[in-house]
């Protein structure tokens, strides 16, 4: 269970991982293109910012804690016995 749980947890951290670099991405190529003059949706970028790229990096960052706590708690325990 404790397996499952972990390998569904690294999924989803993963998928999150790529969620972040596409936002940083677009972040990068709206800037470029406002810089040119050219609307690439720096606009809608920033109106999405707040409820979805900002907790998806908060996310990122609780389960990559979490994932790091629990492998060192579960090798810690592993190797004592």
């Amino acid at each position: 269970m404790k397996d499952k749980l972990l390998n569904w947890l690294n999924m989803a951290l993963v998928a999150n991982v790529f969620l972040v670099l596409f936002a940083f991405g677009w972040l990068a190529i709206a800037v470029i293109g406002d810089a040119v003059g050219v609307n690439l949706g720096l606009d809608l970028w920033h109106q999405l910012w707040q409820p979805l790229f900002n907790p998806a990096i908060g996310i990122l960052m609780g389960g990559a804690i979490l994932s790091g706590i629990t492998s060192w708690v579960s090798k810690k325990f592993l190797s004592s016995q």
